[in-house]
């Protein structure tokens, strides 16, 4: 059976260098994941042929020159992509940081942030005591073991 009580709890600092790390993980983890989506999209938008559907368009109304192409070049999105993946993640990771710096700061002002949670403990059905029973009084007529009186046989 459980039981439940509610505790409150106050997070006052958090150590700016675990969240840089913790932070810098995250990002390289979500950088990545945004990298890899965005390829499978190109990819997926070059085989219906929506870029060059896009830069006939572009001609067509005059916007760029006939010879120039603007969403055709594969090698340029990914570099961008790359680039960006990179800037988004070192720019979040430092601001993750600043806001714990910054949260440090306020918390000795404020007093941090409280927060109230159940704890739940398992309660397991106690194994019952085994019972002693007391030693029997020795008999004070009875002879020790070693000092009996053993019959023996007469010759």
């Amino acid at each position: 059976m459980a039981t439940v009580r509610r505790v409150r709890r106050v997070i006052r600092k958090f150590d700016p260098w675990t969240v840089f790390k913790v932070s810098l993980v995250m990002h390289v983890v979500f950088a990545f994941a945004t990298l890899i989506g965005l390829l499978i999209l190109w990819s997926l938008l070059v085989r219906v042929g929506i870029p060059q559907a896009l830069d006939e368009f572009l001609v067509l109304i005059s916007l760029i020159d006939p010879d120039s192409v603007l969403f055709n070049n594969g090698a340029r999105f990914v570099r961008v992509a790359v680039f960006g993946s990179v800037a988004f993640g070192v720019v979040m990771t430092l601001l993750s940081t600043l806001a714990a710096v910054f949260y440090n700061l306020t918390s000795d002002v404020v007093g941090g942030v409280e927060v109230v949670m159940l704890e739940e403990t398992l309660r397991t059905p106690e194994a019952p005591v085994p019972v002693t029973y007391p030693e029997p009084d020795p008999d004070p007529l009875a002879v020790p073991y070693d000092q009996a009186d053993l019959p023996t046989l007469a010759q």
